[in-house]
């Protein structure tokens, strides 16, 4: 057994949580004697205001896996088209909420969107389930390849929800967020767990036209979303000076992992966020890595990626340094064989 475990599985900040969370972090135990605000009414109104949307357009929820299972909710036996590789629990959500689930691959390795060939499809659907950036992939789709399927999904009655989980970690935070207002049939999801470090408190949000709101909002428990929680939301979203450091943070750690995978001849995915997926035709880079402590993510259940690829978080400079050592000794091994 190795002697330490450094988990490149999870893709959550590597600089932690915000300074201020930890600083305040006792003070927030004062309201968990008393319920938290069913409607998350102070969180709800600064996103709003973030965002530069209603209120009755936002929707505060228990993670982003809430969310999903929440819109799922209100698709029940519907027709639902997942664009894959994606997220699994689109699928789970919604074969849980008696939808019909039918899927549209990405071809590898560069995963772009070819509206072209979903349009003749939309129509048989009730809603479009893309992530953008792509959870596992990375890849940040073609701006005008989405503005394009969410003007045909409007044409075609379809909603389309889009997971931008990862947007923050972009370089210019692209968010398709400002087109509700034009396309009532958009749903756009978001975590706050992933760039803000938080994955233990549970904190997403849904931004969509108010109808749509109130409808998944029938679906949602009363307090789902702790004390803590809220408390610690209102404070993540001030914390700009944060989200900057950290996508300067990545982007730097992302430039030396690619030099290094590009000399060593290694294929990696054209990543956008703070993870990536690296090709292991061979099958021996998983095996080789756990065995000195090293935790990539299998892609096994990720359709159309079947495991030839591995993902990878963005870690710290170390952790990043110790990554490349491992896979500089498997590359090492391979050519001795």
């Amino acid at each position: 057994m190795p002697g330490s475990i450094i988990d490149f599985s999870a893709n959550i900040n590597p600089l932690g949580p915000p300074l201020r969370i930890k600083e305040r972090w006792s003070g927030f135990f004062e309201g968990v004697m008393h319920y938290p605000d069913p409607h998350a009414v102070e969180l709800t109104k600064a996103i709003a205001e973030k965002e530069a949307l209603p209120m009755a357009s936002v929707l505060v929820g228990n993670g982003g896996a809430e969310i999903i299972m929440l819109v799922a909710s209100i698709l029940t036996d519907r027709k639902v088209l997942i664009i894959q590789p994606a997220f699994a629990e689109y699928e789970q959500a919604c074969l849980a909420a008696g939808c019909e689930v039918d899927f549209h691959q990405l071809d590898a390795p560069d995963w772009q969107l070819d509206v072209a060939r979903l349009i003749p499809r939309l129509r048989e659907y009730d809603a479009v389930f893309l992530c953008t950036p792509n959870n596992p992939t990375g890849v940040s789709f073609e701006r005008g390849a989405v503005m394009e399927l969410i003007s045909e999904c409007q044409k075609a009655d379809c909603l389309v929800v889009i997971d931008e989980a990862f947007y923050d970690f972009t370089e210019d935070a692209f968010t398709y967020a400002p087109l509700i207002n034009r396309f009532p049939h958009l749903l756009v999801l978001r975590s706050m767990t992933k760039i803000f470090a938080i994955p233990g408190l549970r904190l997403g949000y849904l931004l969509a036209e108010s109808n749509i709101i109130k409808t998944v909002k029938s679906y949602k428990p009363h307090w789902s979303v702790n004390q803590v929680a809220l408390e610690v939301g209102r404070i993540c979203l001030e914390e700009e000076a944060y989200i900057s450091e950290t996508r300067e943070y990545i982007q730097s750690q992302k430039q030396k992992l690619s030099r290094f995978y590009r000399e060593l001849g290694v294929t990696v995915s054209d990543s956008t966020v703070n993870f990536y997926l690296l090709k292991d035709e061979t099958l021996s880079l998983f095996p080789f890595l756990l065995k000195r402590g090293i935790v990539p993510r299998h892609t096994d259940n990720f359709p159309g990626v079947d495991g030839m690829w591995l993902r990878f978080a963005v870690k710290d400079e170390r952790d990043n340094e110790a990554l490349m050592e491992g896979v500089r000794q498997w590359k090492r091994q391979g050519s001795a064989l």
